[in-house]
């Protein structure tokens, strides 16, 4: 059966590889479990239920991903779309967390629509390849200014907006010790650096006696308080738009750019530079988002951990449902996720947004009516505090450079289409 739906053989691996390769992957993207239900639980959501939710909606998505496409990507509540989610729109806008469900939601299935018809082509081709990397990067900056926060690594100051916080204070030595040993081990290509980081801290503080020991394994909480709470009705909304928006393309450039990637390492690419099954591969990731916000998480996109699982031999979706069924498993490790500390998560933020700023080494900086809207999203994602208003203005940045240099012929319908959204959020909302 294995054989018949995974094609094992013709991939050139064996059941033990893709289980191994499933373990691994799951080992350097567990944090997600940790992380993302103390982010949303921000909002108000109830924590345990998040937990369970996060849980559930990783492991269908990886299962839907390794059954229908047959791809060994893995794939959670994406990083950067749920700080969006806690901060930006619940936090900054003040809409409540069953309305952001609500949008990301539509997102997912705009998504969803864009993966089965030539709109997704369309919009990949004519949005500027360096606005396109400067959303993933400006995220980056966004998820390290939370983790710094977090920390307490820096701290609120009315004279100069941002200081240094208390290097001294216990939570903040830890936070720095907990990124550092992150660090180390990721430069020493141990798997499941970022997991171990967040584990040592949260024993440690236990040790120190500033957070309790709960327990490890139980039954798992009830999942009610999250499940089908999205309100759609309030996501259709004038100014929600440009919040779907920012969901819609963040998640559509980075599963393109993750998927792409993963296919190149996993041998998925022919000789004319065809990839197998990326429309089934695109489909299986818009559908988890959509789906994912029935059980109260942020949209669940393709991770860019999956390629250490293709590392260790990963060649085929039989290591995406092995991933699957390990977050099913760690739904039964609810206590340990309900002690882990802000501290604990902090360097595991700071260093994922490390990563994500390394696709600003692909930019064209030879072209300043290119680089210059690009640095401004990547600059003002953070400083805003929002996703949304970083990409707003650096397409409307992009389209007045253009007209002023005379370039005009140079925007394509879809950078246009995004600067009149955008703009009309800014003049009318």
């Amino acid at each position: 059966m294995l054989e018949k739906l995974f094609k094992l053989k013709e991939s050139n691996t064996t059941i033990q590889s893709e289980i191994m390769a499933g373990f691994t992957t799951f080992i350097t993207m567990a944090y997600i479990i940790f992380v993302n239900p103390q982010m949303m639980s921000a909002t108000g959501m109830d924590l345990g239920a998040s937990f369970v939710g996060t849980c559930i909606a990783a492991a269908l998505a990886c299962i839907v991903m390794g059954c229908y496409a047959n791809w060994p990507v893995a794939l959670a509540p994406g990083m950067g779309l749920n700080a969006f989610f806690t901060y930006t729109v619940v936090g900054e806008m003040g809409y409540s967390w069953e309305i952001a469900l609500g949008a990301v939601f539509i997102a997912g299935i705009l998504f969803w629509i864009m993966s089965i018809t030539p709109i997704r082509q369309w919009m990949l081709e004519s949005i500027p390849m360096n606005l396109r990397i400067a959303m993933g990067s400006g995220v980056g900056l966004f998820i390290g200014l939370i983790g710094l926060k977090n920390g307490g690594i820096i701290v609120p100051n009315e004279a100069t907006l941002l200081s240094m916080g208390d290097l001294l204070k216990t939570e903040t030595m830890l936070s720095i010790i907990g990124f550092l040993l992150i660090a180390i081990l990721a430069v020493r290509k141990v798997s499941g650096a970022i997991l171990i980081g967040v584990m040592f801290i949260t024993i440690a503080s236990i040790l120190i006696g500033i957070v309790e020991f709960k327990g490890l394994v139980s039954l798992p909480p009830p999942f009610m308080p999250v499940f089908m709470k999205l309100d759609i009705l309030g996501a259709l909304d004038l100014a929600m738009i440009s919040v779907i928006m920012s969901f819609l393309f963040v998640n559509l450039f980075d599963t393109a750019g993750t998927l792409l990637g993963v296919a190149n390492q996993a041998k998925l690419v022919d000789e004319s530079g065809n990839v197998d099954n990326l429309d089934k591969a695109l489909k299986a990731d818009s559908s988890s988002s959509a789906v994912g916000a029935f059980l109260g998480c942020a949209p669940v996109t393709s991770y860019v951990e999956s390629s250490a699982g293709v590392e260790a031999g990963g060649r085929t979706g039989l290591t995406a449902v092995t991933v699957g069924f390990l977050f099913l498993i760690a739904i039964f490790f609810s206590p340990l996720a309900s002690i882990i500390p802000a501290h604990a998560t902090s360097g595991a933020l700071i260093y994922v947004a490390i990563l994500m700023l390394g696709g600003m080494e692909r930019l064209n900086w030879s072209d300043t009516s290119e680089l210059l809207p690009a640095i401004v999203i990547i600059v003002m994602i953070p400083l805003t505090f929002s996703i949304a208003n970083g990409i707003a203005l650096g397409f409307i940045s992009y389209v007045v450079l253009k007209i002023a240099l005379g370039k005009i012929n140079l925007i394509s319908a879809g950078a246009w289409f995004l600067t009149f959204i955008f703009l009309s959020k800014f003049v009318f909302l």
